[in-house]
């Protein structure tokens, strides 16, 4: 995904929100804090975006969004299992009445073969809701790996958004 397709994307995820009247939660574990730049480039971004979360080490897993430390230890902080605890957390500790969540390896380093570069984990939850969780191998680079992430979890809020 580009740079001006990812801008795009989130100008579009801004104003459905908007018009849907969401307010809005991030946790970006692996992008760390790129989609919330991207949705708060644009204008009128405060009417959506409630907060955002950067929890790249377990502790602050643990201590900001109150995951389960023995979860992490058992799954890994990439995981369907970590990231869903995520987004719960994130709306347990704000205001918003959707969650975007994600985690994964944006490389080059830290892979292995059962969890290679461009793994990720997606989550989008709304309050009152089930997780929908999806699991996503990207390639490229750090930047694209981050960059396809970023759009794949806007596009899933999008999806959830119209759904009945």
């Amino acid at each position: 995904m580009t740079e001006a397709a990812l801008e795009d994307l989130a100008r579009q995820a801004l104003e459905r929100c908007r018009a849907a009247g969401v307010r809005l939660a991030l946790v970006e574990a692996c992008t760390g804090g790129l989609l919330c730049e991207k949705l708060t480039a644009v204008s009128g971004a405060s009417a959506v975006v409630e907060r955002g979360f950067i929890p790249y080490s377990y502790e602050s897993k643990v201590e900001q969004l109150g995951v389960p430390l023995p979860l992490l230890q058992a799954h890994g902080s990439v995981s369907a299992e970590a990231v869903e605890a995520m987004a719960q957390g994130a709306l347990v500790r704000s205001t918003a009445d959707w969650v975007v969540a994600e985690t994964g390896i944006a490389g080059p380093g830290g892979g292995t073969p059962h969890k290679p570069v461009g793994l990720a984990f997606l989550a989008v939850l709304r309050r009152g809701g089930q997780a929908e969780v999806e699991r996503h191998v990207f390639t490229g680079d750090r930047a694209e790996v981050r960059r396809a992430i970023a759009g794949r979890a806007l596009s899933l809020l999008m999806e959830r958004l119209a759904a009945p």
